[in-house]
């Protein structure tokens, strides 16, 4: 019996994950979202915007975070996914077997995984499932961070992931390189750079630099300091706009207007061949009716 093909989205144009962080601590956002009402509000706002997927965390990942509870993390989550699953596909952030399946038992349809050790969690619940690459944990992973060569370790280990969650049954697997997470920014450019070996393994490819710090320091403003938060959007948009050129299948981004633009642009220079410009329009809206077909796939399973 022939092997069944990987999974791969029925698009064109890459996806745009809009974050959502429910949390009093995130980098970018924390305390902005985290009641439930202003966060499934923003969310709203996200899907508005063009997001294709809303990614809901109840936990900072940033540099030196400390763990919550699962407790506390289960009251962040599980609400605003509860109010948003019908509304928009809805992945959720986190690292423990029990958020993951109350927010999948609430309409997540993703579990995106920076641990990527809950394989079993999305196998056994039916939905997707997001491989992140991370050196040590978020409290450690920016101390030292060293490789002997990045982009060969970073895509073993996705491999090796990818790998264990098809024998386990995960129909769909998404592998995200994890820039800015136990990486300098010369290991974040580098991996950059090679994505398209990354993309060229096959399986759908995640990519998130959203305002992240090395943008800061690599476009520091007139004093010469890094650049804040808040002046990264340029930034983000071209290295978003890099990934996808280079051929990944979603962007995980803050700012969604601008990365929707960015993404339906780079859609239609995927558009190969001698088709008519007629033909190319016709082929980018044909992909809204299979991501609506792939979200009611999503909510039915």
């Amino acid at each position: 019996m022939a092997a069944e093909a990987p999974w791969h989205p029925a698009t064109v144009r890459p996806l745009v994950m809009g974050v959502l962080n429910v949390t009093p601590d995130s980098f970018s956002d924390g305390g902005l979202y985290l009641d439930a009402e202003r966060a499934v509000a923003h969310g709203l706002d996200m899907v508005t915007s063009g997001a294709d997927v809303v990614d809901v965390g109840g936990e900072s990942s940033r540099p030196g975070a400390e763990p919550v509870s699962e407790r506390e993390e289960l009251r962040r989550v599980v609400p605003v996914v509860e109010a948003l699953s019908p509304r928009v596909r809805v992945s959720v952030d986190t690292v423990k077997r029990a958020v993951a399946e109350a927010a999948v038992a609430a309409g997540a349809t993703l579990i995106n995984d920076i641990s990527a050790s809950l394989w079993p969690v999305a196998a056994e619940s039916g939905v997707g499932w997001v491989a992140m690459h991370m050196q040590g944990s978020p409290r450690t992973m920016q101390r030292h961070p060293h490789y002997r060569d990045v982009v060969a370790e970073v895509h073993h280990f996705l491999r090796q992931r990818t790998a264990e969650a098809r024998r386990a049954g995960v129909g769909e697997i998404w592998v995200d390189p994890g820039i800015g997470f136990g990486k300098t920014a010369a290991h974040n450019l580098t991996l950059l750079h090679h994505l398209p070996e990354l993309v060229a393994d096959g399986v759908p490819v995640l990519v998130g630099t959203s305002r992240k710090t090395f943008l800061g320091r690599l476009s520091p403003g007139p004093s010469g300091e890094p650049s804040g938060v808040d002046e990264r959007l340029a930034g983000s948009i071209a290295t978003a706009t890099w990934a996808m050129l280079a051929g990944v299948s979603m962007v995980r981004v803050h700012d969604v207007p601008g990365a929707r633009q960015a993404a339906t642009l780079v859609g239609a220079t995927r558009v190969t061949g001698t088709a008519s410009r007629e033909r190319s329009h016709r082929r980018l809206v044909s992909q809204e009716q299979g991501l609506r077909e792939q979200f009611v796939k999503g909510r039915e399973r």
